[in-house]
């Protein structure tokens, strides 16, 4: 693994100020992806007590070669998970909850219904924006379905999370077309496009997308993602520096300067962005209270 930056390094996590979300997160019985993704923002989150949570368990049915998460066969749905979602939302007083999920193939309607009700339980309690950050919902549909459901406007997994409105749907194209087959070879570009667009024609629902740099994309690459992404109505996008899990993930190609993000920041706006978060350590989650309320506003 190559040696970070001094510009990518994060301090230790101090217990006695993220105790809070530690134990209600305990108690809950909660994941969060701040732990399951190893992210190096965990402790500033944390210590303004707040997390991004991570539901339907710890374990994903894909295996995408970036990420920190275990592969393996998922555990059964615990039901009572929306409902400890929106406790410890209240507990925490958030005004605005950002969640995420593993990808669970295993289910017919890729955990859809989940999603929903963990925000109808936090709308019953909480008066907290809610800004859920998605996978494909692939599941059971080939390729060639989804194209044709979606073209219909029936493609029921969206629809459930359309119906259950929350604030901001996000779902992370990640990388550039080219790599997806290196990247995320059980995700398909064009499908994550099109379920970005969908939201967007068929509700008033904020849109979101995010892709990391640093996985051996061209300049030429990044533009044109931003470009399919800006045409589909996306309306916040985030970039971020890759960091290599572990010697078993894919290699960072490439470090990313500070200038090298200031560039990027002047290509979003360019193309037309006017709400991103573009920098080293921007995260999908990172500081997404304040993107929404520009773009809200």
């Amino acid at each position: 693994m190559q040696r970070l930056p001094e510009y990518l390094k994060r301090p230790i996590i101090d217990t006695e100020k993220t105790k809070t979300v530690r134990k209600i997160l305990k108690e809950k019985c909660l994941n969060t992806v701040c732990e399951g993704a190893r992210c190096p923002n965990k402790n500033e989150c944390y210590t303004r007590n707040t997390a991004t949570f991570l539901i339907m368990g710890n374990i994903c049915t894909r295996n995408c070669r970036y990420c920190n998460i275990t592969t393996s066969k998922p555990e059964p749905l615990d039901l009572d998970e929306p409902r400890h979602i929106a406790e410890a939302i209240k507990d925490l007083n958030l005004k605005y909850a950002v969640i995420t999920s593993v990808t669970r193939d295993d289910l017919k309607d890729g955990g859809a219904e989940h999603f929903s009700n963990c925000i109808k339980e936090i709308r019953k309690i909480c008066d907290a924006k809610i800004e859920i950050l998605t996978p494909d919902f692939r599941s059971k549909y080939s390729l060639n379905d989804i194209e044709k459901v979606l073209t219909k406007k029936e493609f029921q997994p969206l629809n459930t999370i359309i119906n259950a409105k929350p604030d901001v749907f996000n779902h992370n194209i990640e990388t550039v077309e080219r790599l997806f087959i290196t990247a995320r070879p059980q995700g398909n570009y064009k499908l994550s496009l099109n379920e970005l667009k969908y939201v967007k024609e068929n509700s008033n629902i904020i849109t979101k997308s995010g892709l990391m740099v640093g996985l051996g994309e061209s300049q030429e690459e990044i533009e044109q993602t931003l470009y399919d992404l800006k045409k589909v109505g996306t309306d916040i996008i985030t970039i971020g520096q890759y960091i290599q899990p572990s010697k078993l993930h894919l290699d960072v190609a490439k470090f990313y300067t500070l200038e090298e993000f200031e560039s990027l920041k002047k290509l979003a706006s360019k193309i037309g962005f006017k709400n991103y978060q573009i920098g080293p350590l921007v995260r999908s989650s990172y500081k997404a209270v304040t993107i929404w309320q520009n773009t809200a506003n």
